[in-house]
């Protein structure tokens, strides 16, 4: 490696800091029970802290269709989502601090810095592929359980 190749390396390595060392995310079991009956499950990434929520799902290419990406707020409050720098379409399902989910936004558009509102006071947000909700019959109303939730059985 040349010293232009090292000092190039060592400033981009000095620049990004921290903020450049990947996040982390652990992982559980999450089914979402719909009023019809149906079971759906899916293996969710945690984002628990600042650092996690920031991230999300950023610069992903693809996701297992089972996969997903839970938000915990800490406490019920409005929430706003965006896609900034999010590759992939996805479905936000809102949820309240029982698991009932209030709300859904379809689809939402990769890339975008359009606000998406939780349309009131939430303490989750379940991110999944783009489409699965309406894939699966997934609808305001049903209920997500997780232990990350505390109503998984």
């Amino acid at each position: 490696m040349t010293f232009f190749a090292s000092a190039v390396l060592a400033l981009s390595l000095f620049v990004g800091g921290a903020a450049a060392a990947p996040v982390r995310f652990g992982t559980e079991p999450l089914v979402i029970e719909t009023a019809g009956g149906q079971s759906h499950k899916f293996t969710v990434e945690l984002a628990l802290d600042d650092a996690q929520r920031e991230q999300g799902l950023m610069l992903r290419e693809k996701m297992a269709a089972d996969s997903g990406m839970l938000f915990d707020f800490g406490m019920s409050r409005d929430v706003s989502m965006w896609m900034r720098n999010t590759l992939l379409p996805l479905d936000m399902l809102f949820i309240r601090k029982d698991g009932a989910i209030s709300h859904i936004h379809e689809n939402a558009t990769p890339q975008s810095d359009a606000i998406i509102s939780s349309r009131g006071p939430v303490k989750y947000v379940l991110e999944l592929n783009g489409g699965r909700a309406r894939a699966l019959g997934i609808k305001p109303g049903d209920t997500v359980k997780s232990r990350q939730i505390g109503n998984a059985k």
